[in-house]
């Protein structure tokens, strides 16, 4: 490209280029970069002191940082250079470097980017286990914190896949122990995986860490949630290193919540192990005694909604699900409204929020939750006595009843929030962030979808809600 045509182009010919430079930045990892120690101070007040202090860095042509490694120093160039770091050079070898050095030369857009890029839904798949794992293990213990905002960030971001989506390997023993405990006894965060399989993952990963022969074993005598719902029978062979799993389990232990896992579950499955301490396991009894297992989840904090998509196979016949399944769109030859649910099931206790944008209206769109029993994806939700749901009217609608009024009418670009609340078998709305009341008039099953009807040309795509 011409010189001149772009100041950031142009700009980025500097990025650690000798030819250009008048001062070496010495890295912890004994790494040298080029720099120009101008933009260097006018960008950042910390490098205009360090610089241009006086003293003798102020001649010299060699700056040293003792606690910043080159990866992490390349972001910083490249921000302070273009004002922007693009999201894909942040990877699991750089970003926790990159976030404390922007923190460090006070580059609070820099640090706003990197947070914005830790809770994407790519980044926090693709990065999260192995960077909780790696800032676990490497911090000193004392820094390890609920004040610690990246440790933090690392940690919600895991929360919300579930466990059994990451492959052993991604996520340490010490990263594990962090996110159960950062997790434990809070009732507001967003959680995705039920507790008996992070007992099983953290039991599973415990046994890796003695043998292959050990996590065989292990993994031959507890059989996961799904084999279990299934009614699966496991083998009753005794389970190889038992001592020395249970040794490696001893740190997750106290923060794994026994209690919310059924009773038969814990007598037929658990238990039997003895890598579980005998009063931890009688208390989970008792506890679940006392609350007769009817007020409590089987999934810590807030259950979170992972599968955001719409189901090919549970949609009305003239509708066109897109996006990998965040779209859904009304064909031209479609002669009156029909529905989508999604894949996933809400059940159990706890509060599920989600949001619709409307892409495009189509003559009355309606949003909200739908039973499977008897349901006709051929015809609108609000028509059927299993769908309870918003129209874009600012009706709410039920088995064809109205309730008018609810909210102003709603067009073209409206995002659509969900609230439904489990506990209390509630389900209010909120309109482009004005929420409205709960619509207590609705009677709400023990299991639900979210779903949608609409009709030409019609285009609705749904996402995680993500509470400001």
């Amino acid at each position: 490209m011409t010189r001149g045509y772009s100041l950031k182009q142009d700009l980025r010919l500097l990025i650690n280029n000798p030819k250009y430079s008048d001062v070496e930045i010495l890295c912890e990892d004994e790494k040298k970069l080029y720099a120009c120690r101008a933009i260097l101070a006018a960008r950042s007040e910390v490098f205009d002191s360090l610089l241009y202090n006086g003293m003798k860095e102020t001649y010299e042509n060699q700056i040293s940082f003792s606690k910043i490694n080159s990866a992490g120093m390349e972001i910083i160039l490249e921000y302070i250079y273009t004002g922007s770091v693009k999201e894909e050079t942040l990877t699991k070898d750089n970003t926790i470097e990159a976030f404390y050095a922007a923190d460090y030369f006070q580059l609070s857009g820099l640090l706003d980017f990197i947070k914005k890029t830790i809770k994407s839904t790519n980044f926090a798949k693709n990065y999260s286990p192995e960077l909780l794992s790696k800032i676990s293990e490497t911090m000193e213990p004392n820094l390890l914190t609920e004040d610690n905002i990246l440790l933090n960030l690392l940690v919600d971001a895991v929360a919300n896949i579930p466990l059994n989506n990451i492959e052993f390997g991604r996520l340490s023993i010490t990263g594990l122990k962090y996110l159960l405990s950062f997790t434990h006894e809070k009732k507001d965060i967003p959680f995705a995986t039920r507790e008996y399989e992070v007992f099983w993952y953290s039991a599973i990963l415990a046994a890796k860490q003695v043998s292959d022969d050990a996590c065989r074993s292990l993994m031959e005598r507890l059989p996961t949630l799904k084999q279990i719902e299934n009614s699966i029978e496991v083998e009753n062979k005794f389970l190889i290193d038992h001592q020395q799993v249970t040794k490696e389990l001893e740190p997750l232990v106290k923060y794994i919540d026994f209690g919310r896992i059924k009773t038969h579950i814990l007598a037929n499955f658990i238990e039997p192990l003895k890598i579980i301490p005998i009063e931890i396991v009688c208390c989970a009894y008792r506890n679940i005694a006392l609350l007769n297992n009817l007020n409590l989840s089987d999934i810590r904090g807030r259950p979170q909604i992972n599968n955001y998509v719409w189901d090919v196979l549970a949609c009305g016949s003239k509708l066109i699900i897109k996006d990998n399944g965040k779209i859904v769109q009304a064909s031209e030859n479609i002669d009156r409204h029909q529905s989508a649910r999604t894949k996933m099931t809400l059940e159990n206790k706890g509060i599920f929020e989600w949001d619709v944008i409307i892409e495009k209206k189509s003559i009355r769109s309606w949003v909200g939750v739908c039973a499977t029993e008897n349901f006709n994806y051929e015809m609108a939700a609000g028509l059927q006595s299993t769908g309870w749901v918003l129209g874009s009217s600012g009706c709410v609608r039920h088995s064809g009843i109205s309730i008018e009024n609810y909210c102003p009418p709603f067009g073209d670009g409206t995002k659509v929030t969900v609230h439904l609340d489990m506990n209390k078998r509630t389900c209010s709305f909120t309109i482009n962030g004005k929420k409205y009341r709960e619509v207590s008039e609705w009677n709400l099953p023990s299991k639900l979808h979210p779903v949608i009807s609409l009709y030409y040309p019609g285009r609705f795509r749904i996402q995680p809600h993500e509470s400001n």
